[in-house]
C-alpha cells in the first residue's frame, strides 16, 4: 500500500515541476523571438496540449 502512495506523490511532484519548467521555457522562447508571451501561450502551448489527442 505504501508503494502506490509514493508513486502517486512522485507523479504529482513531477507534474508540477514539469509544468513550471514548461512555462518558464515558453517565456524564454518569447523573449528570444521578440514576440508576446500571449502568442507563445496560444500557439505553442495550445498545440502541445492538443497534440496527444
Amino acid at each position: 500500500m505504501l508503494l502506490p502512495i509514493i508513486a502517486l506523490l512522485s507523479g504529482f511532484a513531477l507534474l508540477i515541476w514539469s509544468a513550471d519548467e514548461f512555462t518558464e521555457n515558453g517565456a524564454k522562447i518569447a523573449n528570444i523571438f521578440k514576440v508576446s508571451p500571449l502568442i507563445i501561450g496560444l500557439v505553442i502551448f495550445g498545440f502541445g496540449s492538443s497534440a496527444p489527442e
